[in-house]
């Protein structure tokens, strides 16, 4: 089995594109006191022997880091380019200065075409009078690939008509932003002890999954776990879980799992 490492994933943003609450909305959960329905826009952070990742760069980023104490980022990974998902980039600066380097992000090479567009100051080789983001671009597709400790495995998903990426690392999976999982990225997804789901709402989508087809996706794959994240504020965090199975919860901002992982774990 080798060594046993420790992975701690910890919730930075739980909800959909435009966050809970919801600007302008008075409806019940906008309004709620209960904060696990204050959803920030959805990334996770994963620390392993001390390595510290990021899984997207949301609006929010700087809230978040703050919120949860990050003092170091050594990668970034990205499920697709998405406002909701790259916007936060910027917020690297201070990373950047205090690690005195560039920071390495993998993504494929459609969403460093998005980032490089969104963010073209950052690439432009002229000599600039204020700071910008340090970054050393890899671009990956669909084969594995090593971020310090970790071996991640690209879990190709539709959303909608266009295409994301989830994440495999050990016996953890991420995946949002997912209207479907394909046969062939299920065949990915089998022996899990922690898997987080998209699930918008409980009406259909175009480019989400629905509360119900998550669900039906946990009893496909049988994880130990399951974790419902991209929330919108149509569901509401107690009286949702009380519909859930047992070992099906909402993610929530904040939430922090710590998983065992031994090497050679999905490698």
């Amino acid at each position: 089995m080798g060594s046993l490492k420790q992975v701690r994933l910890t919730v930075l943003g739980s909800g959909t594109s435009v966050g809970v609450p919801t600007l302008g909305c008075q409806c019940r959960v906008c309004q709620s006191d209960d904060p696990r329905d204050k959803r920030l826009r959805p990334s996770v952070h994963i620390e392993c022997d001390g390595f510290s990742i990021l899984i997207d760069t949301a609006p929010d980023l700087r809230q978040q880091a703050l919120r949860a104490g990050i003092r170091r980022i050594d990668a970034i990974l990205y499920t697709h380019a998405h406002a909701d998902h790259i916007l936060g980039l910027d917020d690297v600066r201070p990373f950047n200065y205090h690690q005195k380097g560039p920071i390495p992000i993998y993504a494929t090479a459609e969403t460093v075409e998005v980032i490089r567009r969104c963010f073209a100051y950052i690439f432009d080789q002229a000599e600039s009078e204020s700071s910008r983001p340090k970054l050393e671009v890899h671009l990956i597709d669909e084969r594995p690939f090593t971020v310090g400790p970790l071996t991640f495995q690209p879990i190709p998903l539709w959303h909608g008509r266009g295409r994301s990426h989830g994440f495999r690392f050990g016996r953890v999976a991420y995946l949002t932003d997912h209207s479907e999982i394909p046969a062939e990225s299920k065949q990915l997804l089998h022996g899990l002890d922690v898997l987080f789901l998209d699930a918008l709402r409980k009406r259909p989508h175009p480019t989400h999954s629905t509360l119900e087809q998550a669900l039906r996706i946990v009893e496909e794959l049988r994880p130990k776990r399951a974790y419902l994240t991209h929330i919108c504020h149509e569901l509401g965090h107690e009286e949702t879980e009380r519909e859930l199975p047992q070992n099906v919860r909402l993610a929530y901002d904040g939430l922090q799992l710590i998983v065992p992982m031994a090497e050679g774990d999905h490698e």
